[in-house]
This record gives structure tokens, C-alpha cells and sequence, in this order.
């Protein structure tokens, strides 16, 4: 697995939770900038932010053989073809692939973590408790983890 990464790369449901929470623009806290593919902007279904980044696959066929959702196959797809990358991505199936392919992947309860060890923001429990009045759940075995990984 990748140790370094010079650009992150965010999958719709990245997208839409924060969103839904008011929190996208954590993301640019945490990387400045992020790439993205069409699908996933067309998926994500409203503008984005300038600071996302739209980028197009090359490798059409390398994306269509992943056999997962679009979405995340586009997103790994094109963290192949970038610079050493982070991947945002909270289906497991495709987790499992990125991680086959040696990707560096993270969840969008990591990205909570990573923002709290950074002091962007001051708690993960007051996050995780927004999420949980929306319709993304998350398990309790989940949940728990993050907390601990967190010190809350």
C-alpha cells in the first residue's frame, strides 16, 4: 500500500454525506484541492465546489473491467493513471479492489480522524452525530473504531 500521496481522489458518497452535513468544504481543509471524475460530478448531481478537480480516465477499458459501480470504478481508475494518490471510497467492494490494485484508500469516517489530528476540527463525535440524523449509517463496530482511532 501507498505511504505518500500527491493528490486525493473522492468518490461520490464522499461527496454527498459531507454535503449533507455541511461539512464538504473539510475537504479542502484537509487537501486544498481534489480530483474527481464527470461521472462522479453527475452522480454527485449539483455543482461543485472550483476546488474539485474533474478529471477524465484514459483507460476506458480498464475502468469498465473493474465490475463495480461506475462511480468507483472511474475514481480508481484514475488514481492508476495519477501521481501517488488517496482514494476516498466507502463501498467495500470497491475498497477491496483499490487495495488489490495497492492503492492508498480511506473512508470518509478516515477523513474525520485525519481532519481531527490536524486540528481542523475540534471532535469526530459531534460529526459522527449529524451523520447519524441522515440517511447513512454506519455500524456500530464502525462507529466505535473511529472513535478509538480518534481518542474520543
Amino acid at each position: 500500500m501507498q505511504k505518500i500521496y500527491e493528490v486525493v481522489i473522492a468518490d461520490t458518497t464522499c461527496f454527498i454525506l459531507l454535503d449533507k452535513i455541511g461539512e464538504l468544504e473539510l475537504l479542502k481543509s484537509l487537501f486544498g484541492n481534489v480530483l474527481t471524475t464527470q461521472i462522479i460530478a453527475d452522480e454527485f448531481g449539483s455543482p461543485l465546489p472550483d476546488w474539485i478537480i474533474v478529471k477524465e480516465v484514459e483507460n476506458l477499458y480498464f475502468q469498465a473491467s473493474l465490475d463495480i459501480d461506475k462511480g468507483e470504478a472511474s475514481a480508481i481508475a484514475l488514481a492508476i493513471e495519477s501521481p501517488p494518490s488517496l482514494i476516498v471510497l466507502d463501498d467495500d467492494k470497491a475498497r477491496k479492489k483499490a487495495r488489490k490494485l495497492n492503492l492508498n484508500v480511506t473512508g470518509t469516517l478516515g477523513l474525520l480522524v485525519k481532519a481531527k489530528k490536524k486540528g481542523i476540527i475540534p471532535d469526530v463525535k459531534s460529526i459522527l452525530d449529524k451523520i447519524q440524523n441522515t440517511n447513512f449509517h454506519y455500524s456500530l463496530a464502525i462507529v466505535d473504531e473511529i472513535m478509538r482511532l480518534a481518542n474520543e
